[in-house]
């Protein structure tokens, strides 16, 4: 049944050329020549990669006019997510149906998940799209060089210049009472480079779930963000860079408790993370040194009155090396030191790490390697990952034949070992011993690309042994599903140029998921489907920016099913003079009712308007 779905639909998702990443042909350089560090975390052409990475760049991220990174992740091949009920409410990302909390999120280096929440996972409800510059996700357990409990990687880079002094202001408005302003400076002068971002947005947001039936009122959220990096190269192989990250954050919400449930509820969110690296390039080798800070403080309040409190910091120390002019291959290798506090609670993690990269052909492209952890209260741990490329030259454009299998793990995280132990767990989570998730994923994938198209077929398959979870039928505390879960598809993605002006781009995900039990996972669609195209005209001045994107066969809690739907999204930008650019955007625009999650409703049809100062020099 699987096979003869993903033959039917490859042909449908490849003509139709579902949505990925629309870029102008002036604007898109050499997609065969592009540079990525994610899967290996040293500059690789994307050519040569063997595992699953997904880009967008500035000008993408900039042409969709979305407010909220998760609405840019959503747009991505095998990359879901849910929300609670609108902007700031609890948000999840899950790359191949595989949790958020398997999912590392770093932002110029920085790890950027909440270390006081239950399993140290990112808020993805926090984090605006407002200076972020280049997003790469990297699908599939490949925790190998990025730490123990690292499943899908999702990295992101603040703007960039390669000389010059821009800067930016941005104002917009729109439905729900939703206002954001935003700053930024960004550029190179000599030695120095840096990066300066202050954005603050604001919504009165709508009633976030349905069995609101009480106060029915509008759950708002607040957040300020102010981003900061700066660069100095200390001479032509070294340099230093400082990144400091702060997010400050109010929620409205529904049905929290005090002694009864009540719809009057509200929290805050604040973090602080901060970066410091030494970095060194030589000839043949490379050097990087830095340390990594994140703090979070969060506060629950049920009818005004303070509910829940939760703090927690993450402290890492990383060393990641490169060796360059071996003969016929090169070596990056590195060691990673890191802290986890929640709530008082501690754990230390070591780890240390070495990877193969070939580099005796220009057609086939090989790496291996391990990993071993060593974490303080589940002992060591050794993973592996190998991958492979295959290149073959026809005509204008190249097939790219390629494949990966990688391992990982995840320990229990100190709060959801503390809480089966505390006064809140029963039976029959209550003094349950858990034990560490450990999960292995494989993939085999076809791509032709040429400088302006590109198309991607991968079929993946995914383990995950011993998952942990919310009992959400009885709220005893953390269980776990004794043996497999899995997570199997087909992933096809899509970018055609149809003119010099018009360009269709888009991604399907069929993904089969299962419990050990044999049921569904839940939240996890079966089919993802995108399609979107960018438009360009009047000289460059006019972008159209079209997105639909829509999710089918669902479970919830209970094994309810949810509704599938389809949204439709509209952008639109002109640009003014040299400086001064207006848009505006639709969001839902055929004001789908709609659930990611059974309960908790999304918004309706909105519009939004906004003009845009630009300088550059």
């Amino acid at each position: 049944m699987l096979f003869s779905f993903q033959r039917a639909t490859l042909a449908t998702a490849i003509g139709a050329a579902v949505f990925s990443s629309p870029v102008t042909q002036a604007q898109q350089p050499d997609s065969v020549e592009e540079i990525v560090i994610t899967s290996n975390r040293v500059a690789i052409p994307l050519r040569q990669i063997g595992t699953s990475l997904s880009v967008m760049d500035e000008f993408e991220i900039e042409a969709r006019g979305v407010l909220n990174l998760s609405d840019l992740l959503r747009q991505m091949p095998a990359t879901g997510t849910s929300s609670n009920g609108g902007a700031g409410k609890p948000t999840t990302a899950r790359i191949r149906g595989e949790e958020g909390f398997r999912t590392l999120t770093i932002l110029d280096g920085m790890r950027i998940q909440d270390p006081s929440g239950p399993q140290i996972a990112t808020s993805f409800e926090h984090l605006l799209s407002d200076g972020i510059g280049r997003i790469e996700v990297l699908r599939g357990p490949q925790g190998l060089a990025y730490g123990a409990d690292a499943g899908g990687v999702i990295n992101m880079s603040s703007r960039s210049a390669a000389e010059g002094f821009s800067a930016s202001a941005d104002a917009q408005t729109g439905r729900y009472a939703t206002n954001q302003l935003a700053a930024n400076i960004v550029g190179r002068s000599g030695a120095v480079n840096y990066f300066l971002s202050a954005t603050d947005f604001e919504t009165d947001g709508f009633n976030s779930r349905d069995s609101d039936s009480t106060l029915m009122d509008a759950d708002g959220y607040e957040n300020t963000s102010l981003h900061a990096r700066v660069g100095f190269d200390i001479t032509e192989e070294f340099r230093v860079q400082l990144v400091h990250r702060n997010v400050d954050s109010r929620n409205e919400f529904d049905g929290c408790f005090t002694a009864t449930r009540v719809e009057d509820c509200s929290d805050s969110n604040d973090l602080s993370a901060t970066r410091l690296e030494a970095a060194y390039s030589g000839a043949g080798f490379s050097h990087s040194l830095s340390y990594n800070n994140t703090e979070t403080d969060r506060e629950s309040f049920a009818a005004g009155a303070s509910s829940f409190t939760a703090a927690g910091a993450l402290e890492r120390w990383e060393y990641v090396g490169s060796a360059t002019e071996l003969p016929g291959f090169d070596l990056v290798f590195g060691a990673d030191q890191e802290e986890a506090l929640n709530n008082g609670r501690g754990r230390d993690n070591t780890g240390l790490f070495l990877e193969y990269l070939s580099d005796f052909s220009d057609t086939v492209f090989f790496t291996a390697g391990l990993r071993h952890d060593d974490n303080e209260d589940f002992g060591t741990n050794t993973n592996y990952r190998i991958s492979a490329a295959y290149l073959i030259e026809m005509g204008k454009g190249t097939l790219k034949f390629k494949t990966a299998l990688g391992t990982g793990f995840r320990a229990p995280s100190p709060f959801e070992i503390a809480y089966n132990s505390g006064p809140f767990a029963f039976s029959p989570a209550a003094g349950t011993a858990l034990q560490q998730e450990e999960s292995e994923g494989w993939e085999l994938g076809v791509e032709y690309f040429t400088s302006t198209m590109r198309l991607e077929a991968v079929y993946f398959n995914q383990d995950v042994e011993n998952v942990i979870f919310f009992d959400l039928a009885a709220f005893s505390g953390y269980l776990q599903d004794v043996g497999q879960s899995n997570s199997r598809g087909i992933e096809i993605s899509a970018e055609i140029p149809i003119t010099d002006s018009l360009r269709i781009t888009g991604n399907y995900t069929h993904n089969e998921t299962e419990r050990p039990d044999g049921t569904q996972r839940l939240r996890r669609p079966e089919n993802l489907f995108n399609l979107g195209f960018l438009y360009i005209g009047l000289d460059g001045k006019l972008n159209l920016n079209g997105f639909f994107r829509s999710q089918a066969d669902a479970i919830d809690s209970g094994n309810i099913a949810i509704e599938d739907f389809g949204v439709f999204d509209l952008t639109a930008s002109y640009q003014l003079t040299d400086n001064f650019r207006v848009y505006g955007r639709l969001e839902n625009t055929f004001d789908e009712e709609y659930q990611e999650i059974i309960d908790y409703n999304a918004a309706g049809a909105a519009a939004y308007v906004g003009v845009s100062f630009n300088l550059t020099r």
